[in-house]
């Protein structure tokens, strides 16, 4: 399903900044306007252009606060912290530009003018792990103290903790469930300002934030679910395999195995078997170059994932699996899937983790003609929070 650009990662892209809008976090007009001045393929005129609207809106919501205008304040502050997100994005693969990294501080910055004007602002956290900390937000339902349903999330290659209002959180706080949302390795701030990436352990991330998660008031034990979006959900399952304390895990959207996201030509994934790197990178990097989701992609998972060299990265990928584990979760799962997913169409993910499960698990799949065919949905995001929140109150 087209939305404004003929480049598939940048309409994707935009679709994700304007399917915000439900929560305020964009406006339709100003996507539209600023996709009809952008080529597809030039990441330097997406990032300026999205620049320029940030900073336009983000002066609107200063001047607002500055004249007392509270709510018309947060909304121009939530929305120039989405477009600030955007206009880093295709820049997020290089920890050396110093253009990307202010840009990722003025996302935060606004994200925090904004949630301080929220009726119920989120507390910021920061939660003990391995010997430092991880930052989160916590979106309390209400004072009361009265323990509640209570929703952790966390992201996946390229998702930051502020975005997680959008996934989860905002939706959470409407239905009277707290959420807990944090940036684990590999992810946001913790991969820029601690240089951790992803780890498959990832139970290792996730039991300590549980153990936090548990010391807040107003969480109830029994009724605690993790939710992890786009590599997220692989993720998420993985933990749930070792961390049984959870009542509920939903992959959003489920990953099976990320070794099978890559497509390359049989020589190559044998000259990587061989170890004849110096054939296989110069090869890879030429591939990557065709397309501009395929060249972010390379780049975003190297650094991400820690790996010097396209060859090592391939090495990498496959210790990130669900076989190994699935059948050791024990809570009860939903599996989402997207009919048109830009990253694992026709892989069959969602069904190879389903068919995996031996705890009580349920399947849905999003589709073009509702609206929600795309990666998680993005575009479709008060149908996805409809079939999420109807499950986890059926299960908790």
């Amino acid at each position: 399903m087209k939305f404004l650009f003929d480049d598939p990662a940048f309409d994707y892209q935009a679709l994700r900044t304007a399917g915000y809008a439900d929560y305020g976090g964009a406006q339709l007009g100003e996507v539209v306007a600023v996709a009809s001045r952008v080529p597809g393929g030039d990441t330097d005129g997406w990032r300026h252009a999205w620049t320029v609207l940030a900073e336009r809106v983000h002066g609107l919501g200063r001047t607002a606060r500055d004249e007392g205008r509270a709510e018309d304040a947060r909304a121009a502050l939530l929305r120039a912290h989405n477009y600030y997100r955007t206009a880093e994005f295709f820049q997020r693969d290089d920890p050396r530009d110093a253009e990307a990294l202010r840009l990722m501080r003025l996302s935060q910055e606004t994200f925090t003018a904004a949630a301080g004007l929220m009726d119920r602002p989120p507390l910021p956290v920061r939660i003990p792990y391995e010997g430092t900390t991880l930052p989160g937000h916590f979106y309390a339902a209400d004072d009361s103290g009265e323990p509640r349903p209570t929703v952790v999330h966390h992201g996946g290659i390229d998702s930051t903790l502020e975005e997680g209002y959008f996934f989860v959180a905002a939706a959470a706080l409407a239905r009277g469930y707290n959420c807990l949302c944090f940036e684990g390795p590999g992810q946001g701030s913790v991969l820029r300002d601690q240089g951790l990436v992803f780890r498959p352990d990832w139970e290792r991330v996730v039991t300590p934030v549980v153990d936090f998660a548990l010391g807040l008031p107003g969480v109830d034990p029994d009724r605690l679910a993790l939710v992890g979006t786009s590599l997220g959900g692989l993720l998420a399952l993985r933990a749930a395999a070792h961390e049984h304390r959870l009542a509920a895990a939903v992959a959003h959207d489920a990953v099976w195995q990320l070794g099978d996201v890559v497509a390359l030509p049989p020589f190559v994934l044998e000259w990587v078997e061989q170890g004849c790197d110096d054939f296989a990178n110069p090869v890879m990097w030429g591939i990557a170059a065709q397309q501009t989701f395929t060249r972010w992609l390379l780049r975003q998972a190297l650094w991400t994932f820690g790996a010097a060299t396209p060859a090592e990265l391939l090495r990498v990928l496959p210790r990130f699996g669900l076989a190994d584990v699935i059948g050791e979760v024990r809570c009860p799962v939903l599996v989402l899937d997207a009919e048109e997913d830009l990253f694992f169409a026709g892989l069959e993910h969602a069904k190879k983790v389903y068919t995996g499960l031996n705890s009580p698990r349920t399947l849905y799949v999003f589709t073009a003609d509702e609206g929600g065919g795309a990666h998680c949905h993005s575009g479709a995001m008060r149908l996805y929070h409809e079939r999420l929140f109807t499950w986890l109150g059926d299960t908790l």
